[in-house]
């Protein structure tokens, strides 16, 4: 559906949310009320049906629904319980609370780096886009259509052409690039844009799948198809180092099927996270859109021999959907599992006393501790409060996916030394005693635990997806594997028409070609015909 929106009555989009709690944290900690049918899958702006088991469950004060249980209510109870995000009044929209946003921070920051080590530089365009600009490029406007949010009302006047919210910036850019880009000597121009994005989705799940959600998005102009084709598969190779490095999530890298390609591009490369519920996750693009764009756009540069050349480029992207990523790849029972490189908190410190004659020494060394570990640049937060007992804050810090928790209490002050736990082992498996409160020995063990942390922790993401991909040759080899949830890996060389019908019959996609290859002559799995690469099937958000 294409959503037209009159700004002089946006209250008109607005619904009444129907108030809905959330699970609590274990031992009944509850938060505030909040509606929790705001991301639901009736279409966007009209109130969703509820069932009576459904407004009980969800405004009963319980726990975190287990993860095997329901695995879609347990991702919506951690994102309300850890507080990652909140309900907008408009249907499919969120608001992203100060915890979720600063794990958006830490991508931002990671990626930053990145893109101005490789050449580029960060910029802005308009939110706000011509409608004629999108119908420009054939492809790219029947992509998009559907989801496209558009302006027809401004200060109390009918425009003269219809505004597009933007979907994404490649026609704006262009358009841009034209005025910029004139010879050779412009080229490359190599630029990104940390911004919001509007697809007027019909089925919306938070930090998956949202009316709105911030991204960033790189786009290049390039004199040859060698340099583009360069540039998209340099900066997927870098989304794969982030996942991996970055957010422990181990992502299969590959180009995707001309029916899974982004509309307007000559080739789409991705990376594909695997999901604690085995559904594939896109988790960020590089496409190489070839000319189509500056083709449709005009946008071209005079070459060394004084000849007028369209330019090549691409574009990529990821989005506040890793963040979503990250919650579905390691949480469990318990709560949200933070990977420690991207963790907003990396250490919390909970002080321990019964007697206010205790308190004072308690807090003293908390406080010691955590200038000791902040002045070496670990991210770390001393819960001093007194509202809670340490038992709720223990809940409460492991619920928010804290990887390391100190525990300091009147006999670890008499012998300098801290109780150390990790989020990641449960119980007491999990727990060191005795560690030293000096200075050099407490930084080098938590440390070295954060280090443990995330290589654990990305191990047993590996573990996990290799053992739910199976190796197919056959299409009933690819239904039974599909059907029981895992992934398809097989040859393919068929059509398109029968990769539409492996959609229709199994509910799995060609997620990707990766990028990684078997060796030796295959078959096709669904004609028998040589094929030169497997692909991988797998059902996906």
């Amino acid at each position: 559906m294409v959503a037209s929106l009159r700004l002089p009555s946006l209250t008109s989009l607005l619904f009444p949310a129907t108030t809905r709690y959330p699970a609590a944290l274990r031992r009944r900690v509850c938060l505030r009320n909040r509606p929790a049918s705001g991301f639901a899958t009736a279409p966007s702006g009209t109130a969703s049906p509820e069932t009576k088991s459904e407004v009980q469950r969800l405004r009963s004060d319980q726990a975190v629904t287990p993860r095997s249980q329901d695995f879609n209510a347990w991702y919506l109870d951690v994102i309300a319980s850890a507080e990652l995000a909140d309900y907008g009044p408009v249907r499919g929209t969120m608001v992203i609370r100060p915890y979720g946003y600063a794990i958006w921070e830490a991508i931002q920051e990671y990626l930053n780096v990145k893109f101005k080590e490789t050449g580029h530089s960060n910029m802005y365009f308009p939110q706000f886009i011509p409608y004629s600009f999108i119908e420009k490029e054939a492809s790219h406007v029947e992509g998009f259509s559907p989801e496209l949010a558009l302006v027809t009302v401004g200060g109390g006047h009918e425009l003269e052409e219809k505004l597009v919210v933007r979907p994404t910036s490649e026609t704006i850019v262009n358009h841009m690039f034209t005025q910029w880009i004139h010879s050779y000597r412009d080229l490359p121009l190599m630029i990104n844009q940390w911004a919001n994005v509007t697809r007027w989705e019909m089925r919306t799940k938070p930090f998956i799948r949202t009316l709105e959600f911030l991204w960033q998005e790189g786009h290049t102009a390039h004199a040859t198809p060698e340099e583009a084709e360069k540039e998209a598969k340099q900066m997927i190779e870098i989304y794969t180092r982030f996942a991996f490095e970055q957010t422990a999530i181990p992502v299969i890298a590959g180009r995707k099927s001309k029916l899974e390609t982004f509309a307007g591009a000559d080739t789409t490369y991705t990376i594909e996270a695997m999901m604690g519920d085995r559904k594939a996750l896109q988790a960020g693009t590089s496409h190489n859109l070839g000319q189509n764009f500056s083709r449709a756009f005009g946008t071209q540069f005079q070459d060394e021999n004084g000849e007028r050349q369209h330019v090549w480029q691409t574009s990529w992207a990821v989005s506040t959907r890793f963040v979503g990523g990250i919650i579905m790849t390691h949480g469990d029972d318990t709560g949200l599992m933070l990977p420690p490189k991207i963790a907003p908190i990396q250490v919390v410190i909970v002080p321990i006393w019964k007697k206010d004659t205790e308190k004072t020494e308690v807090l003293s060394a908390a406080s010691s501790v955590k200038e000791v570990l902040q002045t070496a640049g670990v991210r770390v937060k001393l819960d001093d409060t007194t509202e809670r007992t340490a038992g709720w804050k223990f809940n409460f810090w492991e619920m928010k996916g804290v990887p390391i928790r100190i525990e300091i209490g009147p006999r670890d002050v008499s012998s300098n030394c801290v109780v150390v736990s990790r989020r990641d082992i449960p119980g007491k498996a999990g727990k060191v005693f005795g560690i030293s409160m000096e200075p050099s020995t407490l930084v080098a063990f938590v440390k070295e635990k954060l280090d443990e942390i995330q290589s654990s922790l990305l191990e047993k993401a590996i573990l996990f997806r290799d053992s739910n991909i199976v190796d197919v040759n056959s299409y009933e080899e690819l239904k039974v594997a599909i059907s029981s949830g895992k992934w398809a890996r097989g040859p393919w060389s068929a059509s398109d028409s029968d990769e539409q019908r492996v959609k229709e019959e199994t509910g799995a996609t060609i997620r990707c070609f990766p990028f990684e290859q078997t060796l030796g002559s295959k078959k096709c799995l669904m004609t028998g015909n040589p094929a030169e690469e497997v692909a991988i099937f797998a059902k996906s958000y």
